[in-house]
């Protein structure tokens, strides 16, 4: 794992990071997948965090390896600057792993960013490991609502260049939008997400890392339901 970065930070500070790390990452399309893994990154408290990395066999899906890391947080909540909040409570679970994913889903955004450095491209630079965000809203971009049927989809661009995608995943449910982190292309990111989607609107990864998030908060001392 690379240490691109400290982590205290002031937010302007933060922004002049995410310039640097940008001309980092690398587009490419992802060949072959046996491992992915999904992340669940929430805030039960507003000084603790909550990391939950869940690595399933595909194209089965099933659970192989899954870990859960709690700690206390210091960047505060800043929209464009999320990862700084995020990402070293991701970084303490990734080190639990004791198997390692091919590719990484996080429920976050990949380069549909102001900046074009979302919590999947940022962590993607640290693990060096393709990524791709999976987000349940939209961020930045503009873009057409897709069909109504799963598997349509709409790019989403930043005028002419196309940065993620708006995908149905399930027939008449809201679509997420996807875009890709570190070490992927949109059409790899749109054809490994829509192979992980078996009947929710969240692919396989980024649900059961939810599930297993939320289970986490009821167990958790302090943690509210």
């Amino acid at each position: 794992m690379k240490e691109l970065h400290k982590w205290n930070l002031s937010p302007k500070e933060a922004i002049e990071e995410q310039k640097k790390l940008v001309e980092l990452l690398e587009r490419s399309s992802i060949k072959k997948v046996d491992l992915v893994a999904g992340v669940d990154l929430s805030f039960p408290k507003g000084d603790q965090g909550c990391a939950v990395i869940v690595v399933l066999n595909f194209p089965t899906l099933k659970i192989v390896d899954c870990v859960t890391e709690v700690s206390n947080i210091s960047f505060p909540y800043i929209p464009g600057l999320l990862a700084f909040r995020e990402g070293p409570v991701f970084l303490r679970a990734w080190e639990k792993l004791k198997i390692k994913p091919d590719v990484v889903m996080f429920d976050g955004q990949g380069i549909a960013h102001p900046r074009r450095i979302g919590i999947a491209a940022h962590m993607g630079l640290f693990i060096n490991l393709p990524t791709i965000g999976v987000a349940k809203s939209h961020l930045y971009g503009t873009y057409k609502q897709p069909g109504k049927h799963k598997g349509e989809y709409e790019f989403i661009y930043d005028e002419s260049e196309i940065i993620g995608a708006v995908i149905r995943t399930k027939d008449n449910c809201k679509p997420v939008f996807v875009s890709p982190g570190h070490k992927c292309d949109v059409q790899s990111a749109i054809e490994l997400v829509l192979s992980c989607c078996v009947g929710y609107r969240l692919p396989e990864p980024t649900r059961i890392a939810h599930l297993i998030s939320q289970k986490q908060r009821v167990k958790e001392k302090g943690f509210s339901s």
